[in-house]
């Protein structure tokens, strides 16, 4: 009976492409090109395959580390390092889940004001959010998983209006290739790892796999979804912008949708942001159940009431940011914490692991 119980939460193992995917892709895609294009120019777009390969590397190494058994992050965490160093591990985990939310959601709600509703106050999008996000964790990982689902398919036709910009392209922009220095390509991989961020809710979503071992290509396959839709946006916005052109434009894929014409919509943007709402929430649910599940298993408190705690957490930190500076400080915070997560935390864990094993295997 409890088998069957346990059974019945966990998730086909196809879905964990759509829950890295959803959690790759957020509201980062309607800006970065300028950011990456400040350090690699007119190979940019190269800079974003590079930053995708390294990023399938990180997730042969997640597998790697998980391969043992049906355990996540936080027990292994308390595994290797005892109870008190690896409660440390799991409240910096928590706590860098809760930072992505913050960024994810206050970001998001900036897009909204400067675009759509520049006298609407900040707490009023925040909070259905998050009451929404509550709603969806209330019904256990499978609801977080099928949010993921909708969250790539509905707005997949987004994509397509992606190329309206092409007519008006100049692709000789994203000429000579390999112009720029091997410093200027690391810093451009550098900026778009905040971008490619995500692929950690693995450690955590790994136990609630069906035969999770058989999941691994579909998590490359989320991987590879997103490298290609970042390749597609960058090349296109190195083709429609001018360099200088480029580094004015804060949210360059939004002001190249203002060339998509529809019978029935003068301004794309308007239904286009619309249609993000789809994108962004996934991302929020993620981060938030990750952050709710160390919460439960380091302080032994519910999930369904500490993630109250965390709401009004991220609440209270959203409605504190109240500028445009204050929000590019967040997102730089969190790629320099994002790149050392990645480049130093996850290559450490991978390495611990082989040697516990082989250490276990010796003893």
């Amino acid at each position: 009976m409890e088998q069957s119980k346990r059974n019945d939460l966990l998730i086909s193992p196809f879905l964990i492409m759509f829950i890295i995917h959803s959690n790759q892709v957020g509201v980062g895609i309607l800006g970065f090109p300028r950011y990456i294009a400040a350090y690699a120019g007119n190979d940019a777009w190269i800079v974003v395959i590079i930053t995708g390969v390294i990023f399938h590397v990180f997730i042969w190494m997640m597998y790697r580390v998980l391969s043992d058994g049906s355990y996540d992050i936080i027990d292994l965490h308390h595994k290797w390092f005892g109870k008190w160093i690896g409660a440390f591990f799991n409240i910096a985990l928590m706590m860098y889940l809760l930072l992505g939310t913050i960024v994810i959601l206050r970001t998001f709600i900036e897009v909204i004001q400067a675009w759509m509703f520049p006298e609407l106050a900040t707490w009023i999008p925040v909070g259905m959010y998050l009451l929404l996000t509550y709603y969806v964790l209330a019904g256990g990982f499978r609801t977080v998983a099928g949010i993921c689902f909708f969250g790539v398919v509905i707005p997949v036709w987004l994509v397509f209006t992606a190329t309206a910009p092409l007519k008006f392209s100049t692709f000789s922009n994203i000429f000579p290739i390999l112009d720029h220095s091997l410093q200027e390509f690391a810093l451009g991989t550098r900026q778009m790892t905040l971008s490619y961020v995500g692929i950690d809710i693995l450690l955590l979503a790994y136990p609630f796999l069906k035969n999770p071992k058989s999941s691994r290509i579909w998590a490359h396959m989320g991987v590879l979804l997103t490298t290609l839709i970042y390749t597609m946006v960058m090349v296109i916005s190195l083709a429609f912008y001018s360099e200088g052109q480029l580094q004015q434009s804060i949210w360059s894929t939004l002001i190249a949708w203002k060339v998509v014409e529809l019978p029935f919509v003068e301004r794309f943007e308007y239904l286009g942001i619309t249609f993000w709402c789809f994108v962004v929430f996934p991302n929020i649910c993620l981060t938030m159940w990750g952050a709710s599940r160390v919460g439960k298993k380091v302080f032994h408190i519910k999930q369904k009431y500490f993630v109250l705690v965390l709401i009004a957490f991220v609440f209270t930190a959203c409605v504190m940011v109240t500028n445009r500076d204050q929000v590019d400080y967040l997102n730089t915070i969190t790629s320099i914490i994002g790149t050392y997560v990645y480049y130093f935390y996850i290559p450490f864990i991978f390495l611990y692991s082989m040697i516990w094993r082989r250490v276990k295997r010796r003893t």
